[in-house]
C-alpha cells in the first residue's frame, strides 16, 4: 500500500478516470455496434455524423487513438456506402 499522500491521490484519480474512460469506450463501442446494425440506409446517415463526432471526441481527449478514430469512421463510411 503506498505511504504517500500524493501516491493515495494519484490511486484515487487513476481509478476515476479509468471509469469514466471505460464509459466513454463502451458507449463508443455500442454505437459503432448500432450503426453496423442498421441495414436502412436513411437510419444509418443519420446515426453517421453523431458516431463520426462521438470518435473524433474521443480522439481528440486520447482515450482511443487518432487512427483508431480514422480507420473507423472510414468503414463505416464504407459499410454505409454499400446499403442500398
Amino acid at each position: 500500500m503506498a505511504n504517500h499522500k500524493s501516491s493515495l491521490k494519484r490511486i484515487r484519480q487513476e481509478e476515476k478516470r479509468r471509469l469514466h474512460n471505460r464509459y466513454y469506450s463502451k458507449t463508443m463501442r455500442n454505437a459503432v455496434r448500432k450503426l453496423r446494425a442498421t441495414t436502412q440506409k436513411e437510419e444509418a446517415v443519420t446515426l453517421y455524423p453523431k458516431v463520426a463526432k462521438m470518435l473524433d471526441k474521443l480522439a481528440k481527449t486520447s482515450i482511443i487513438h487518432k487512427n483508431k478514430a480514422s480507420n473507423l469512421k472510414s468503414k463505416l463510411a464504407l459499410y454505409i456506402n454499400k446499403l442500398g
